[in-house]
């Protein structure tokens, strides 16, 4: 995607629930001993904690993956572009903070509406309920038999989960949460 992108995400509107497909916002990763202190530096909010969220005050989120790697999400306000520039302007250098893209690699869908949990639960074996899965956790696991990061942003009135996983798998996987959607009289 090139940072001038400006079209919107595709959203299936479903009867109480929606399916966004946010693959075309930026995204990237990050990892090595100095990465919490270069994102720091750029005025990134880091989670305390691997396996955590935090969303950014223009609405991007900083996922950490472990104690040195971090992800970086892109906010639909500004079509990602902070996290586009963030990218663009990573140097190899002295730091040992590597440049992990992943714009090619990973899509991203967005899940929103009131049985998110329980749809989830027909094709993931985490628990994915507010009271187990509150907000800005993280769970890097396996969802249809393909392995996912599931998190909760921590922003939304209604359960919302943002699900990524191989970008070859975006039909399939896509599919397989329409499934999981039918099953409670949702139909896409």
């Amino acid at each position: 995607m090139s940072i001038f992108a400006t079209h919107d995400p595709i959203v299936t509107a479903l009867p109480s629930h929606t399916l966004s497909d946010l693959t075309d916002l930026p995204r990237v990763g990050f990892r090595g001993r100095d990465s919490a202190q270069a994102l720091k530096a750029s005025g990134f909010s880091l989670p305390d904690r691997p396996n955590r969220s935090v969303t950014q005050e223009d609405g991007s989120q900083v996922i950490s993956l472990s104690a040195s790697e971090y992800l970086l999400l892109g906010s639909p306000r500004d079509h990602g572009l902070r996290i586009a520039d963030e990218e663009a302007r990573w140097e190899l250098d002295h730091q040992a903070n590597y440049l992990l893209p992943r714009q090619d690699s990973h899509a991203w869908l967005q899940l929103s509406g009131e049985r998110v949990p329980e749809v989830m639960a027909k094709i993931c074996g985490v628990d994915l309920r507010p009271q187990a899965f509150g907000p800005g956790s993280v769970a890097q696991t396996s969802a249809a038999r393909i392995n996912v990061i599931v998190i909760n942003p921590q922003v939304a009135e209604v359960a919302t989960l943002h699900i990524l996983f191989d970008r070859a798998s975006l039909s399939y996987f896509r599919g397989a949460l329409l499934d999981a959607l039918a099953e409670f009289g949702v139909q896409g």
